[in-house]
């Protein structure tokens, strides 16, 4: 049976109305936790008003190892 462990990553888009996200840094944080051996499972916003978004929350897993 294969068991899971998971990582959450809370990426912040500007002040507190929300902003914009920086697509680049987005990116090199995805590639950070791939290079970890984490699988993207998820990625949703935190709507605050008109579009405009706080967070970005993404969820990742992989597999224990287990020895």
């Amino acid at each position: 049976m294969d068991r899971w462990e998971y990582q959450t990553l809370k990426y912040k888009t500007g002040g507190w109305l929300g902003g914009k996200v920086d697509e680049q840094e987005f990116q090199n944080e995805l590639n950070r936790f791939g290079y970890e051996g984490w699988e993207l499972v998820s990625c949703f916003d935190t709507s605050v008003s008109q579009g405009a978004s706080r967070d970005v929350i993404v969820v990742f897993k992989r597999k224990l190892q287990v020895g």
